[in-house]
């Protein structure tokens, strides 16, 4: 990499960095656990949708998805039709239960429910599925940077991770949620304006307009969306659209992270218009990403350009390169570091907010949650180093396979909360949540071995439905709460 480009990576960084700090001082509250964990219910709900839109994708999106289209073209828009009906579940389902009890962690509602050890199985399960999907989520950044800019410096990788979540720790440990429902607004604004203007870059390098470039993706064989041809497939539509709303149920409705910042909202109804309004941004949002992807292997081919062996190179090859110029350098690195912040702040926010409340049970102390919050980011700091020795073509869908074994037993253990009244053996619930994705790990391997058939992010469902059939049945063992 030319220096300029490093620097000019390393610049962005520092300002962008800078302008968060002055965010958080100005919207920081009184830094009590009231303020962080809940925002003190007082967030605009469009504020929120905003933001969120920024938080749900993430630094994997950015660099992922565009890569996305060398390998399944514009398949992945199969499940994001999904996730628009699964904001809907979330809106009109969850939403309702988590604002009827009142909730600042979802996970307690399982204990008025189904007893303790259910209550605590869901938060556990929480924080190994979170932990686990930020660190990926995050070390796709922490890569890019260190490949394109920090090698030439000669910093440790180990060195790269621990002062980009330092930074994290520093803007959100005063004020939590209430700081990150204003820095995410601004996250997803200089995201999408990054988005654009880099999409506009690459057409004018190609000599289109951008009507031309609208044409060209669609006249492009990698611009397919729909698969029914061949129901064996990962890509088949129904299995992907099914996937979509699932995910969206476990890995919004289900997940703390993500709810956090919906129940500040002031009132039930504002928290749904915001759900909804963020919801139907999907799809938009990633076709932007997949069609930037159609344009860069149109690009590629075009100056004779080898692609890359891995779909997450496709966009860090062009644009943090300066291959197209200083100016797409810069907007690279502020969409995927404002993207990547805006994933890992809330994480580590949510985290906190679920081991002070759900495990240790102690929610107004404010000296232990600043020492968990601290806990937590280096306990990131460790799951995005071990997260290095994976090494998948796809991060974001390493992610979904990931989510679907962890998240499995939190669509069963609410399933069963919501849609029946029945009891549970609740001691044994512990085992269920282990046993289900060990099941479907099986069933996943045997189908490899003795069949064509190929899971994919259905085994979601699966998993889910495997806890739920647990779930059922103990109440046979001893049905009574513990």
């Amino acid at each position: 990499m030319h220096d300029i480009s490093a620097w000019s990576i390393m610049l962005t960084v520092a300002a962008y960095f800078a302008v968060l700090l002055i965010v958080s001082r100005l919207t920081s509250g009184r830094g009590d656990n009231d303020t962080f964990f809940r925002g003190n219910r007082q967030s605009p709900w469009y504020m929120v949708a905003f933001g969120m839109v920024g938080a749900s994708i993430s630094g994997v999106t950015f660099v992922s998805v565009p890569g996305m289209v060398m390998v399944s073209d514009m398949n992945y828009l199969q499940t994001c039709l999904g996730f628009v009906l699964g904001y809907f579940v979330v809106g009109f389902v969850l939403l309702p239960v988590y604002y009827k009890y009142n909730l600042t962690t979802i996970y307690s509602y399982l204990s008025q429910r189904l007893g303790r050890r259910s209550y605590k199985t869901g938060a556990s399960f929480f924080i190994l599925s979170k932990m686990t999907g930020a660190a990926a989520r995050f070390y796709v950044v922490c890569i890019v940077l260190q490949r394109f800019v920090l090698d030439a410096f000669g910093v440790p990788f180990p060195c790269t991770v621990l002062l980009m979540i330092a930074l994290i720790w520093l803007y959100t440990r005063h004020s939590g949620i209430k700081t990150l429902v204003w820095t995410d607004t601004l996250q997803t604004l200089c995201m999408f304006a990054a988005l654009v203007m880099i999409i506009v870059c690459v057409t004018r390098a190609m000599d289109m307009t951008l009507g031309d470039a609208v044409r060209a993706v669609a006249a492009d064989s990698h611009s397919r969306i729909f698969v029914f041809d061949d129901p064996m497939s990962k890509q088949y539509f129904w299995k992907q659209f099914l996937s979509g709303i699932f995910i969206t149920i476990v890995m919004t409705g289900l997940d703390q992270d993500m709810m956090q910042k919906n129940l500040t909202c002031k009132s039930l109804r504002e928290a749904q218009k915001d759900v909804c309004s963020y919801g139907f941004a999907f799809v938009p949002a990633n076709l932007l990403f997949l069609a930037l992807g159609v344009l860069l292997m149109m690009l590629a081919s075009r100056q004779g350009v080898a692609l890359p062996e891995a779909g997450d190179q496709l966009l860090p090859m062009f644009a943090a390169t300066g291959g197209l110029g200083q100016t797409v350098v810069v907007l690279f690195t502020l969409g995927v570091v404002a993207a990547a912040f805006s994933s890992a702040d809330s994480a580590l926010t949510a985290l906190t907010t679920s081991c002070c409340v759900d495990l240790l049970q102690r929610p107004s102390d404010v000296k232990l949650r600043r020492r968990v919050h601290l806990s937590m980011a280096g306990v990131f700091v460790a799951f995005v180093l071990i997260f290095r020795v994976v090494d998948s073509p796809s991060v974001i869908d390493a992610i979904y396979v990931m989510c679907s074994y962890t998240y499995g037993p939190l669509l069963g253990l609410f399933a069963y909360s919501l849609f029946t009244r029945r009891k549970v053996a609740d001691s044994v619930v512990p085992y269920i949540a282990i046993a289900s994705p060990l099941l479907c790990y099986a069933a996943d391997m045997a189908t490899k071995t003795f069949t064509s058939y190929r899971f994919g992010y259905e085994l979601l469902m699966l998993n889910g439905a495997l806890t739920f059939i647990g779930l059922w049945l103990s109440q046979y063992l001893k049905p009574s709460r513990s």
